[in-house]
């Protein structure tokens, strides 16, 4: 047996996607992005966001175009969008499909319904949004959504995604 200092599924150095490692070095805010009601809820952990300000402010995304919250955002045109602290990281990651949901994935937490979707009532911070257009950049669909409204609460520990990894941001 040979013991390498390299990962041994690493694609070689001429291979790798490097647009996917540099997106993974800037990081970001974790949130929860959820729509539908009753059995038709979708959800999908999404760091890949900004929020543009304005009258009406604006949230723009990158979804996975193959989720389930794609087709529910699209079908229902409402969102909630949910900023996650330190202690919802193994539900984003249920959220993400990278853990085991059992009952399901909003089995995992409570949720009230809203206007917008389902929210995480632990969310101190929160928006709802309504889609205004969606369209296909590179291997995601690029959503633009008009926010209706929001709530901003206390965040001591955001949920922060770098280099594929949750961090507690240094204070």
């Amino acid at each position: 047996m040979t013991i390498h200092t390299e990962h041994p599924f690493l694609q070689p150095e001429g291979e790798r996607d490097v647009v996917r490692r540099l997106r993974g070095r800037l990081g970001g805010v974790v949130t929860l992005w959820t729509s539908g009601s009753a059995e038709g809820r979708a959800g999908l952990t999404v760091s890949s966001m900004i929020v543009a300000d304005g009258e009406p402010g604006h949230a723009v995304a990158l979804l996975d175009p193959d989720s389930g919250l794609h087709d529910a955002l699209t079908e229902t045109g409402a969102a909630v969008v949910q900023l996650l602290r330190w202690e919802h990281h193994a539900l984003a990651d249920v959220f993400a499909g990278a853990a085991p949901a059992p009952g399901g994935m909003f089995a995992q937490a409570e949720w009230e319904d809203t206007d917008w979707g389902p929210r995480l009532t632990s969310a101190t911070s929160w928006a709802g949004v309504r889609l205004d257009s969606t369209s296909e950049v590179g291997w995601s669909a690029l959503v633009t959504c008009t926010i209706e409204h929001v709530v901003v609460g206390e965040e001591p520990d955001p949920l922060v995604h770098r280099r594929g990894r949750y961090l507690r941001p240094d204070r």
